[in-house]
């Protein structure tokens, strides 16, 4: 049965056809933008440092587990891609949810995840403020942190062209750097880097250190270091060609999952022993580089672990923006988010901002109790939000199917079966997560908060209905 449509639909509009675009909103990003989001976007700070812990669990193994989880990934946005871009919004995957479940899904998929992009920019706050506290000592980290949220927040209240240029060159130092590490790590493996031996195989000999118990948490926080590629389609609703931008960011997603993330996995614990301190300490890529005895390698690694962290700040408050803004123009909260001015929505900006913030004061005051019951809360929301992404394709692609003018310009792989296939996968990670005490709290305070906005939307969808 079809879902009722959005508050800002005209009652003449099919719930299904494509969502006019939103003409308040600034068109400014450009193609170069986009593709840079799209590349710099799978290099975040999950990556650089969360899969230090994923490795001292899994050892070698972890280059299965972020391939096992980068297949996952790849059918999660192949279906997101197929979606955004028939119909192009920033409220991305929670307005096809809406579109494809109804009003309640769309309200939980899209609330939840602001409260996971918030949150999120306080944690990377604290962990960019860290990395320069450590270069000036006695300095206090709440100044670091607040001068981020000052020029991030600005950032974002500019035009939109502001927050593109930022992530373009974010995005390509990153991208540089770590396709630099690779270049080094491949020739450091063959033998061929001066100053270096090859280490051959003597490394990966102990495989599965921790057997599969250590493989199921390496896979976990493979998945979680996924999380944030959902950004590019967000952004692409405000680009000058949302769906080739949407298509090309997409079809090029494999390689950048491949070549990123269990390409890098790969060299690391090639050139290190698995085991070894520094790889939680100081991160697999500084640890790694550290190895390779280049001098100041690693310090340089740690600028473009601040990068990458200042990146996610960046993308976190315009995402969280975006979704909070896309939420209330549908009806979905209180009217004064939707308020846009230079084509920028600057309250939704600002509000997702102070929650931000109000994160990081919550770090430094409650760190034990209500930091860390916010941290349980939103730490299975990924995963919420895949399993929407994929029942909302599964529902829009039959609706398709039954228009034979609408043909979308990306098209799932092997539907429905990959569909289901990946479905499956999600259902497996959440088993695995009941198992592991750490994740098990997680889930359910995830669950719960879920649980709790989706009654709050039925009620709301079934206030409205009833008017």
């Amino acid at each position: 049965m079809p879902s009722s449509p959005s508050l800002d639909t005209p009652p003449q509009r099919r719930a299904d056809a494509p969502e006019a675009p939103d003409a308040s909103l600034s068109h400014g990003l450009k193609q170069r933008h986009l593709s840079m989001i799209a590349l710099g976007g799978v290099i975040g700070s999950g990556l650089f440092v969360g899969s230090g812990a994923g490795i001292a669990a899994a050892g070698p193994s972890i280059v299965v587990a972020f391939a096992l989880s980068g297949l996952l990934v790849m059918l999660v946005m192949r279906m997101l891609g197929e979606m955004s871009a028939a119909y192009p919004s920033s409220g991305s995957f929670s307005a096809h949810a809406e579109r494809a479940i109804g009003p309640w899904a769309g309200f939980a998929a899209g609330w939840s995840f602001w409260v996971l992009l918030c949150t999120a920019v306080g944690m990377e706050g604290i962990g960019a403020a860290k990395i320069v506290q450590g270069w000036l000592p006695g300095t206090p980290q709440w100044m670091w942190v607040a001068l981020f949220m000052v020029v991030f927040c600005g950032a974002n209240l500019a035009a939109v062209k502001s927050f593109g240029e930022f992530e373009f060159w974010f995005a390509a130092l990153k991208v540089g750097a770590i396709s630099l590490f690779l270049v080094l790590g491949a020739l450091a493996v063959a033998g061929v880097l001066p100053g270096t031996d090859s280490p051959g195989t003597s490394n990966l000999t102990d495989f599965l250190p921790h057997g599969s118990e250590g493989l199921v948490i390496g896979l976990l926080a493979s998945v979680f270091a996924y999380g944030g590629l959902e950004t590019v389609t967000i952004a692409a609703a405000e680009s000058e060609d949302p769906v080739r931008g949407v298509a090309n960011a997409v079809r090029t997603a494999m390689w950048r999952i491949a070549l990123f993330y269990v390409g890098s996995m790969a060299v690391v614990v090639t050139l290190v022993p698995w085991d070894s301190k520094e790889i939680v300490t100081k991160g697999p890529y500084v640890a790694a580089l550290d190895h390779l005895g280049i001098p100041g390698a690693g310090q340089l690694m740690n600028v473009v672990v601040l990068v990458a962290l200042l990146s996610a700040m960046n993308a976190n408050t315009y995402g969280s923006s975006r979704i909070a803004y896309s939420l209330v123009r549908r009806g979905m909260g209180p009217k004064a988010l939707a308020k846009v001015s230079g084509g920028v929505p600057r309250v939704a900006v600002l509000v997702s901002s102070a929650f931000g913030f109000a994160c990081v004061l919550l770090s430094y005051w409650r760190p034990d109790d209500v930091f860390a019951w916010l941290l349980n809360m939103i730490g299975a929301v990924i995963l919420v939000v895949w399993i929407f992404i994929a029942v909302s394709q599964l529902v829009l692609r039959r609706r398709m199917e039954r228009d034979p003018a609408q043909r979308p310009a990306v098209r799932m792989w092997g539907f429905p079966w990959l569909t289901w296939v990946a479905l499956a996968g999600m259902a497996a990670i959440f088993v695995l997560m009941a198992r592991q005490p750490d994740t098990r709290v997680q889930l359910w305070s995830t669950g719960g908060m879920t649980l709790v906005l989706a009654a709050v939307g039925y009620a709301r969808q079934r206030a409205r209905a009833g008017r």
